[in-house]
């Protein structure tokens, strides 16, 4: 298994073509928006002269890993030759379930169709396809290249020789694979999204501001970054998502998003990728408190 192919070049999909890249798969990039494909690979090469730059790796891996990626604007040229496809499009259910109807039409039966989703049901997902049991989830973590883990999701169908093969494809990856079953939000985002939407709570209840409560997490806890932070980086948009997908799944009040919550995203504050959320990141990368805003 030496051809992969990613439906999706932003944050997600660069990051997982250009992890597969640089352990020297040929990787085939497809996004609908060519716009979106120089983004991404922008991105991969920014991010790789920053591995050059701290002697992570060298100028000649730098080329070798950008030469092992094409891009596509179409699925079907895309996923010609592909033994395994991953899709990390937006989390959309009916987008999920149009791409995966389209790649059951399209790839070799041989070829194992996997979803990036942080949340959304692998076996709904499956059940598009005719193959539900080579269908399988893969949740790498973002930054891609940076981070071990990997959910490795079964479906209701999915086989143990599907499991098998993405586990070990995982492993050569230098990744750790975790094996989950499918139930919404898996693991990560089952604990991590109601901690989380708590943070947003305790700030909508004016219990504390935002820099003490991630100060406090960060402080009291040993968490890298606070968890309003994390919620920036996420994407406000992504984490309102995933607990919609858990209430819807649970119908349990604890995973219902707080109204904090809810309003920013319907304002366009999406976090760090739209330039505010908890924090401004108008004038520079690094989070400033948004003076007054929530209290």
């Amino acid at each position: 298994m030496k051809n992969v192919a990613i439906i999706g070049a932003g944050t997600m999909g660069n990051g997982i073509a250009h992890t597969f890249a640089q352990k020297d798969f040929k990787v085939q990039l497809i996004d609908i928006s060519q716009d979106s494909l120089d983004r991404g690979m922008a991105t991969i090469a920014k991010n790789l002269d920053r591995m050059v730059a701290k002697e992570r790796i060298s100028e000649a891996d730098k080329t070798s890993t950008l030469a092992n990626i094409s891009t596509f604007t179409t699925i079907t040229e895309g996923v010609a030759n592909a033994s395994l496809v991953i899709e990390a499009a937006t989390e959309n259910l009916d987008l999920k379930l149009k791409i995966f109807k389209e790649l059951d039409a399209v790839c070799s039966a041989n070829t194992i169709l996997a979803t990036n989703t942080s949340s959304i049901s692998i076996t709904e997902i499956a059940a598009a396809t005719s193959r539900p049991e080579m269908v399988i989830g893969m949740h790498f973590m973002n930054p891609v290249p940076i981070m071990k883990l990997v959910e490795i999701i079964k479906g209701y169908s999915t086989s143990d020789a599907t499991y098998k093969t993405v586990a070990e494809l995982s492993t050569a990856l230098g990744k750790v694979p975790v094996e989950v079953n499918d139930y919404p939000g898996f693991v990560a985002n089952r604990i991590l999204m109601p901690m989380i939407n708590e943070a947003v709570e305790t700030l909508y209840n004016g219990v504390a501001g935002v820099k003490e409560i991630d100060t406090v997490m960060m402080l009291g806890m040993a968490h890298p970054m606070g968890p309003l932070a994390l919620a920036d980086f996420i994407g406000l948009d992504v984490c309102l998502s995933i607990l919609h997908v858990m209430y819807d799944g649970f119908k349990n009040p604890k995973y219902a998003p707080c109204p904090l919550l809810v309003n920013m995203v319907m304002a366009g504050k999406l976090g760090s990728k739209s330039g505010e959320g908890f924090y401004d990141y108008s004038q520079n990368r690094k989070a400033e408190v948004v003076s007054g805003q929530f209290l």
